[in-house]
């Protein structure tokens, strides 16, 4: 193996975690909108999104982490390799594919959970709108 084989994930690696700081930034700004929700029926709502809300928090930051340890790693083949240390690199490269691997189990989780958020709140929209509140902002 050489030294271009891990430096093929970089880039890979690097929209990655871009996109995982983007679905982290999508959950603080839920949290926020769910603050400012005041009413008896909203606070129901709340009660059912705030167990997914942490979970999903949970999973981001280990998604994250382990896309970090995969890039680090991925640099530390790429530094061996250099060096001339093969056995060393191609482990490390290894070790570099199995955090990435499951740093995409997790995100593939989180996507779960996000759908199932957001089938609740479809239900809250739909149960509104049948008990005849359509002057209710839904967004």
């Amino acid at each position: 193996m050489d030294l271009t084989t891990p430096a093929l994930l970089f880039p890979a690696i690097s929209l990655l975690l871009l996109a995982y700081t983007n679905r982290f930034l999508v959950l603080a700004q839920l949290i926020r909108q769910l603050k400012q929700m005041d009413t008896e029926e909203d606070h129901a709502l709340i009660a059912r999104q705030i167990s997914m809300l942490r979970k999903r928090i949970v999973l981001t930051k280990r998604m994250q982490a382990f896309g970090v340890l995969s890039f680090f790693l991925c640099t530390v083949s790429m530094f061996l390799l250099f060096l001339g240390a093969e056995l060393p690199g191609v482990v490390a490269f290894g070790a570099s594919l199995v955090l990435l691997s499951l740093s995409l189990l997790y995100s593939l989780y989180e996507i779960q959970i996000s759908t199932n958020a957001i089938n609740v709140e479809l239900s809250n929209f739909e149960a509104r709108k049948s008990a005849g509140r359509e002057d209710v902002d839904y967004s």
